[in-house]
């Protein structure tokens, strides 16, 4: 039995939600989003402002697709009508970054500047940090969780943070086990 499969999403105000044969069609302020599935093993009904997800048979590949349909048209629908947003958080001495039209250029202790050009309906932001362990915020935002989180990542992989110092990109809830060095061991 699939618990999130079960579970019904209900539609907020707002967002307009369109069935046809294997489709959902969702739209809303922040943007719009269509979700296929496969019509002969996964069936959605929309009654009263209320999204069901169910399955035709009990087969093993059509319960794991139940909860993973059901997943995604909910995050389609909260992307829709509120959108998603990361924030990461530049550590390190001489850190920075800066918008050039929608790319971000970030400097982060390379011989060069670091360019990211951001996917289709996603925008970044930079922001000012007034904290001195902090250079600048990254704020990765848009209506698909998927890119925003794909994003996101990229940015980080840039300049992981490290265990010694906690130099790099991190998000901003991240928590890095630091460790001790050499010296402070010794003692």
């Amino acid at each position: 039995m699939s618990r999130i499969g079960n579970k019904i999403i209900t539609i907020p105000e707002g967002l307009t939600v369109t069935l046809s044969e294997g489709l959902v069609d969702i739209k809303g302020k922040f943007g719009e989003d269509k979700i296929a599935f496969d019509k002969n093993a996964i069936s959605v009904e929309l009654k009263d402002g209320v999204l069901t997800v169910k399955r035709a048979n009990d087969t093993k590949p059509v319960k794991e697709m139940h909860g993973t349909i059901r997943a995604l048209i909910n995050n389609a629908c909260i992307g829709c009508h509120e959108g998603f947003t990361k924030k990461l958080a530049l550590v390190g001495i001489g850190y920075r970054a800066e918008m050039k039209g929608k790319d971000l250029v970030m400097h982060i202790g390379y011989s060069h500047a670091v360019t990211i050009t951001p996917l289709e309906g996603v925008t970044i932001k930079v922001i000012e940090s007034k904290s001195k362990d902090v250079n600048a915020y990254v704020e990765v935002s848009g209506s698909d969780k998927f890119k925003v989180g794909q994003v996101a990542a990229q940015i980080r992989e840039k300049r992981k943070p490290e265990p010694y110092l906690g130099k790099g990109i991190r998000y901003v809830d991240e928590v890095i086990l630091r460790k001790e060095g050499k010296r402070a061991g010794k003692k």
